[in-house]
């Protein structure tokens, strides 16, 4: 190798650590050059990647500095109950995801996670992935949820749901409260059933016995307020309700 080229290699070594563009540079003229060193070009490779690698570390610190501050409070909307009475509350999974899933967006993250079965139960670990290519991770381990009669399906897809639910205010310090505690906690809006399903259930109560009504309209106050997510349930509900009804009706 000739000692221009040596030379050239020797300084591109020393270059600042913030010159990570230039470095590329030097290393595209270096490859192009048939009297090349490769472990020189190994060497300027590696401070390369690991220019690469402090400078996405940075971006991602930086945005999540800029996104604590648009974190709200999660409202404990959640329930344990034991034997029908409450022993404590939670913010749910579903909530949380619905209130920081726009906010990560915002900032460039996403989240994913990765669910394992070991020897004492299992474990959740939760990737936070930035835009700039730096991620962060956590892992929790944790014992089957077999409370309350659980069957093995259900211990499993509990326990995963708590997972992942402490593994992501982990990984973005988020705080949960009572939703009287604050009124600042944030809450989710409820999607609602559309207006020819709140009429479908309309129709069925209209045919239900006066008991049915009542407590129906204890819990919702209207067709209309019915989340979408529980109108199959509740379109069952009034179903078997108006069966009833008839049977009263014919005796």
């Amino acid at each position: 190798m000739s000692n221009a080229v040596a030379q050239r290699q020797d300084s591109a070594a020393v270059v600042p650590a913030g010159e990570s563009a230039t470095i590329l540079q030097v290393i595209q003229r270096a490859a192009a050059d048939p009297q090349c060193d490769i472990e020189k070009m190994e060497r300027l490779m590696a401070m390369h990647e690991r220019m690469q690698a402090r400078n996405a570390e940075a971006e991602f610190n930086a945005s999540m500095a800029a996104m604590q501050s648009e974190m709200p409070s999660i409202a404990e909307r959640g329930q344990i109950k034991v034997q029908g009475q409450v022993r404590s509350n939670y913010a749910t999974f579903e909530d949380i995801n619905d209130i920081v899933k726009p906010i990560m967006q915002q900032f460039g993250f996403a989240v994913s996670f990765r669910v394992e079965t070991v020897q004492a139960g299992m474990s959740v670990t939760g990737i936070l992935m930035h835009r700039a290519g730096h991620r962060e991770q956590t892992t929790m381990l944790l014992p089957l949820d077999t409370s309350g009669s659980k069957n093995a399906v259900q211990a499993l897809g509990s326990s995963v749901s708590y997972g992942k639910r402490y593994v992501l205010c982990a990984l973005l310090n988020i705080t949960t409260r009572g939703e009287d505690d604050d009124g600042n906690a944030a809450v989710p809006p409820k999607k609602l059933v559309t207006p020819a399903q709140a009429q479908q259930l309309h129709a069925l109560l209209a045919q239900c016995l006066q008991d049915t009504q009542d407590a129906f309209d204890g819990m919702y106050g209207a067709t209309e307020n019915v989340p979408a997510a529980e109108f199959d349930a509740t379109l069952a509900r009034l179903t078997k309700a108006r069966e009833r009804a008839k049977r009263a009706t014919q005796e």
